[in-house]
C-alpha cells in the first residue's frame, strides 16, 4: 500500500482535505449546533418521528443527490465476470465449511442437505427481489436505499440497523471460523491458537488471529476495488477446485450407511438447521451494493447475482451430502468438519487441502464483505442516519475508507471475544428480517406509485400485505408450538393464499420493470415473505432475545440522534452540502426535476 504521505497531495476535495474529523464532519445538522438546539430538537421528537415515518425518498434522490454527499464518485470498474466471482467469493466460506458440520451434528443429521435446499429456495426468492431493485436503482445502498424509497425513512432505519448488525456480526463470525481452520491446517486443536480466559462461556476464548485477518482484508478493500476483484476471482477459482475435490472425493469414499437415520431430529431439526445455515447464503446481497461501481448494471447484475447463486445452491447441497456420507453425524467435528471427515476415511493429507481451500474461501468472504458492507455503510451515512463522515469516498482510491474502518474495527472487537455459535443465530435473525422486508418492498414498488395509485387501492394493498405477513407469522408460530400438528395450517396457509390472490386479482400493477423484473408477481415475493418468516420462527428463543436487545438499542439511537439528523436534512436544503447539490444538478443529467424547497435526504 502506498504511504499516506505520498497520497496526501491527492487527498484534496476542492478546498477540503479527505483526512479530517471535525464536529462539522460528524454532526453538521442544525439540531446539533449547540446544546440549546439539541434540547429544542428533542422537544419536537414526536412531530419529527411522524414526519420521518411518512417520508419517502425516490429513485433520482438515491442514485443522484445522495451519491454526491460522498464528495467523490466510486470508480465504475466492474462487469458481469467480476460480479459472478464476487458472488462465489462472498458466499462460499464459513457457512458451508463450518455451519454444515455444526448443524448436521446438533440439529439435522444427514438431512442437512434438505436444510440447504429449504434455505436455498428462500435465498433464491430474495435474490430475485434484490436483482430487480439493483437493476432499477444502481446505488451502493442496496436494501437500505430500496426500502427508503418504498417503505420510508423509519423502516429503512430499522433495516439499516440490521444491515450494520449483520455486517459486523457476520464478519466477526467468519474471522473466528478462519482461525479454526488455520489451526486444522497446522494439525493443532481448534482452540489452541486462542487465548483462554476465565470469562463467561462463549466469550472466554480470545482470538487475535481473527483480528489480524480482518485488518488485512480491510486494507486490500481500501486500496482499490479493481485490485480486490482480481484477488477475489483468483482465490475463488482456486477454492472452486478444492470444492470439486471435496465433492468428488466425498462421493468416492461415501458410506451410505452413514445416512441412516436420515432425519434423527425430525422435521423440526431440519428447519431449525435451515434457519442457521441461511447464513451461508447471506453474502449475495453484497453484490447489489456494487451496482454503483458496475459498468452496465442492467446487464451485469442479473448475470452476476442469479448465475452465481444458482450454481452455489447446487454446490452447497452436494457438499452437505458428501459430508453426511463421509462420516456419521454424531462423529462430525463441529469446528472443522470436512478436514476431520477426510481424516476419518484415511485421507489424512486431504484435510490439509480442505483446510487450505476453506481458508481461501473464508478469506474471500472477508474481502468481498469488506467491500460490500462498507458500501452499505456509506449510503446509510449519506442519508445522515449515521454521521456523514463515514460517507466520504477517497479521491484517489475511489473507496469509502472511513466506512470500511467502522465495520472492520467493530467486527474485530466482537471477533476477539465471541464464539461462532453465539454469532450465527443472531446473524440469521437479522438476515432473514432484512430479506423479508425486501419482499414486502418489492410488492409495494409494483403495486403503489405516489400520486398515481388511488387511495382505495393503497388500502387494499396494505390489507392484503397484513394478511400475508400475519398468516406467515401464524404458520411459523404454529410450527414452533406444535411441529407434528396440522390443524393450524388449515387456517394459516389458506389465509396466505387468499392474501396473495387478492393482490393478484384486485390490484393492477402500477409499475413495470424497465429491464429485468421478478417473475410471477405477487406469488414469488409473497412466498419469500412466508419462507423468511417461517425460518425466523425456527430459531431458538435466545436469538430473538439478542435481536430484541439490539433493536431496542437501535431505536434509542434513532430517537436521540437519527430522527433529528434526517429531519434536518429533509427540511433544510441549503446546508453545507449546497455546493454538492449544485454539482449534482450540473453533472447528473438524469434528474430533470427541479430541487424543491423541501427535499428528502
Amino acid at each position: 500500500m502506498r504511504g499516506l504521505n505520498e497520497e496526501s497531495a491527492n487527498d484534496q476535495v476542492g478546498e477540503k482535505c479527505y483526512w479530517r474529523w471535525s464536529k462539522q464532519d460528524f454532526f453538521p445538522e442544525e439540531s446539533f449546533k449547540s446544546w440549546g438546539s439539541y434540547r429544542s430538537a428533542l422537544r419536537q421528537t414526536c412531530f419529527r418521528l411522524k414526519d420521518r415515518i411518512r417520508s419517502r425518498s425516490d429513485d433520482v434522490t438515491e442514485v443522484g443527490e445522495l451519491r454526491k454527499r460522498s464528495e467523490n464518485d466510486m470508480k465504475r470498474c466492474l462487469n458481469w465476470w467480476d460480479l459472478t466471482w464476487f458472488g462465489f467469493g462472498s458466499v462460499i466460506g464459513a457457512g458451508i465449511f463450518v455451519l454444515t458440520g455444526q448443524e448436521a451434528h446438533k440439529h439435522a443429521g444427514p438431512a442437512i442437505v434438505l436444510s440447504y435446499v429449504a434455505s436455498g429456495v428462500s435465498a433464491m426468492l430474495s435474490v430475485f427481489c434484490y436483482t430487480e431493485f439493483a437493476v432499477e436503482i444502481p446505488v451502493a445502498g442496496g436494501s437500505f436505499a430500496y426500502l427508503r424509497i418504498e417503505l420510508g425513512d423509519f423502516a429503512a432505519f430499522i433495516t439499516a440497523g440490521n444491515i450494520l448488525l449483520e455486517s459486523i456480526v457476520g464478519t466477526a463470525a467468519v474471522a473466528r471460523a478462519w482461525t479454526s481452520y488455520f489451526t486444522s491446517l497446522l494439525n493443532r486443536p481448534s482452540n489452541s491458537l486462542r487465548i483462554h480466559t476465565s470469562l463467561q462461556d462463549g466469550y472466554n476464548l480470545l482470538d487475535p488471529i481473527a483480528v489480524a485477518v480482518l485488518a488485512i482484508a480491510a486494507t486490500i478493500a481500501m486500496i482499490s476495488t479493481r485490485q480486490a476483484s482480481s484477488i477475489n476471482w483468483i482465490a475463488s477459482a482456486i477454492n472452486t477446485v478444492v470444492i470439486l475435490f471435496v465433492i468428488i472425493a466425498g462421493f468416492i469414499h461415501a458410506d451410505t450407511s452413514n445416512l441412516t437415520p436420515f432425519m434423527p431430529f425430525g422435521a423440526k431439526g431440519v428447519f431449525q438447521a435451515a434457519a442457521i445455515v441461511y447464513f451461508a447464503y447471506g453474502g449475495f446481497d453484497n453484490i447489489a451494493t456494487m451496482a454503483e461501481e458496475t459498468k452496465n448494471p442492467s446487464k451485469d447484475i442479473p448475470i452476476g447475482l442469479l448465475g452465481s447463486m444458482s450454481i452455489i445452491m447446487v454446490i452447497y447441497c452436494l457438499m452437505a451430502l458428501a459430508l453426511s456420507m463421509l462420516q456419521k453425524y454424531t462423529e462430525i467435528d463441529e469446528n472443522a468438519a470436512y478436514s476431520v471427515a477426510f481424516q476419518s476415511v484415511g485421507m489424512k493429507w486431504a484435510k490439509y487441502l480442505v483446510a487450505l481451500g476453506a481458508l481461501k474461501g473464508m478469506t474471500t468472504v472477508l474481502l468481498v464483505g469488506a467491500l460490500g458492507q462498507a458500501r452499505y455503510t456509506t449510503h446509510i451515512a449519506r442519508a445522515h442516519m449515521i454521521p456523514p463522515w463515514f460517507a466520504l469516498v477517497h479521491p484517489k482510491t475511489g473507496t469509502p475508507i472511513y466506512a470500511t474502518l467502522l465495520i472492520t474495527i467493530s467486527s474485530a472487537l466482537i471477533a476477539f471475544f465471541s464464539s461462532l455459535d453465539v454469532l450465527a443465530s443472531l446473524l440469521s435473525v437479522s438476515t432473514l428480517f432484512i430479506f423479508m422486508m425486501m419482499a414486502v418492498a418489492l410488492l409495494v414498488r409494483r403495486y403503489y406509485v405516489r400520486d398515481k395509485t388511488p387511495q382505495q387501492n393503497l388500502l387494499k394493498l396494505v390489507a392484503f400485505l397484513l394478511i400475508i405477513v400475519a398468516s406467515s407469522m401464524g404458520t411459523s408460530a404454529y410450527w414452533g408450538l406444535n411441529p407434528n400438528g396440522w390443524i393450524g395450517y388449515c387456517v394459516t396457509i389458506p389465509l396466505w393464499f387468499l392474501g396473495t390472490l387478492g393482490i393478484y386479482k384486485f390490484l393492477p400493477q402500477q409499475r413495470t420493470p424497465k429491464v429485468w423484473g421478478v417473475p410471477l408477481v405477487p406469488w414469488l415475493p409473497s412466498l419469500s415473505i412466508a419462507t423468511n418468516l417461517f425460518l425466523m420462527g425456527s430459531l431458538g428463543s435466545e436469538a430473538f432475545v439478542r435481536f430484541g436487545i439490539c433493536t431496542v438499542v437501535m431505536l434509542l439511537y434513532y430517537l436521540f440522534i437519527g430522527v433529528h439528523a434526517t429531519y434536518d436534512m429533509a427540511h433544510q436544503p441549503q446546508q453545507p452540502e449546497a455546493k454538492l447539490q449544485q454539482a449534482d444538478i450540473e453533472d447528473d443529467g438524469k434528474s430533470k426535476t427541479p430541487v424543491a424547497n423541501v427535499s428528502l435526504p
